[in-house]
């Protein structure tokens, strides 16, 4: 298994060191294989560690089944986003994407297939690229981060074909709006755009700190997490956590949690929210708080929900964030055990 560790270490201080690391550790960023199988997770490090679903959750499993089956170097600075395509996991950090195959890893052969860094302003411009989406009509990327811009890759050729431009600050999280091919993107301006794919034209702007219910001025304007279905959208950050109807621009539910919110997903009928505290939060669409699940970590940076067909035995919730940990539901209603790296 491959660490990053420093060269000529007597083992005593390896052990310390790892020790330091695991307990300094934040993990950004998450993604499920093609398979359903395995659970990436990438950390403050550049640390990439992947997980066996299958044997963590097996009626046989150990505590080794909770460890990573393979750990390699993927980045030098932190994984801030990862994506899986059928084939390959797209990793993001400080200026650039990288991809690798899941076939490959697995067979702990950890060679980046390529790399890619979007056109910046200057060549000594190294934003981070913290939020990626994958737009699979066209079988193209969204990346997006530190330089206030959406950037569109075309993942056949490698190329970046389109920035989008209106963001004054920071972008923190993008959401895709299937059936008219929009993007929402949401970020530290306190705004969240829509953009049309079609035209690559900014098509609509919610200011949500300049709504009296929503503001909260302590926290700040930053919107840091956003998701999408059909005509509603769920945003919060600095604002309240919020559902809105889309075409209205009207916001209809404000969600009554005081801590900032760093990951918001749709489930069936429900909105499952995460933040500040070690709490999995889900809420019905009327605002009502249905059920707080307490993890392990002290706070949470990612949610991820496994609902790949090809592996229903492994249909899990998985939470990360300010810890070494990985929390894993079976179901909604409690944390069955935790992954470690």
């Amino acid at each position: 298994m491959e660490r990053a560790v420093p060269h000529a270490v007597p083992l005593g201080q390896m052990e310390v060191f790892q020790a330091l690391q695991r307990l300094h550790m934040t993990i950004f960023s998450q993604s499920v294989s093609p398979c359903g199988k395995f659970l990436a997770a990438g950390n403050n490090y550049g640390q990439i560690a992947i997980f066996s679903l299958s044997a963590a959750l097996s009626s046989e499993a150990k505590e080794e089944s909770k460890k990573p089956v393979v750990t390699f170097q993927a980045h030098d600075g932190p994984v801030y986003s990862m994506v899986s395509t059928d084939r390959h996991l797209l990793s993001a950090g400080d200026g650039e994407v990288k991809a690798w195959l899941w076939a490959e890893i697995l067979k702990k052969g950890c060679k980046e297939l390529w790399r890619r860094q979007p056109p910046y302003r200057t060549s000594l411009e190294v934003p981070e690229i913290n939020a990626l989406l994958l737009i699979p009509k066209e079988n193209s990327l969204i990346l997006a981060g530190g330089d206030c811009q959406l950037h569109t890759m075309d993942l056949e050729t490698g190329t970046f074909t389109r920035a989008l431009r209106g963001h004054t600050d920071y972008v923190h999280c993008l959401a895709l709006r299937e059936r008219s091919p929009e993007v929402l993107s949401g970020g530290e301006d306190g705004a969240v755009r829509l953009w049309d794919l079609r035209t690559a034209k900014e098509v609509q702007t919610i200011e949500v700190y300049k709504h009296e219910e929503c503001s909260r001025p302590h926290n700040g304007r930053w919107i840091g997490c956003l998701a999408t279905d059909s005509d509603w959208m769920v945003c919060g950050g600095g604002p309240a956590l919020t559902l809105w109807h889309l075409r209205s621009s009207t916001p209809t539910t404000i969600f009554p949690i005081r801590v900032p919110q760093k990951h918001v997903t749709f489930y069936q009928d429900l909105i499952l929210s995460a933040g500040q505290g070690r709490c999995v939060n889900q809420w019905q669409l009327s605002g009502e708080l249905k059920a707080q699940v307490p993890g392990s970590s002290p706070g949470l940076l990612s949610l991820s929900l496994n609902q790949q067909p090809a592996a229903p035995e492994c249909k899990v919730l998985t939470a990360a964030g300010n810890s070494c940990r990985v929390d894993v539901f079976t179901n909604l209603g409690y944390r069955a055990f935790s992954l470690s790296f």
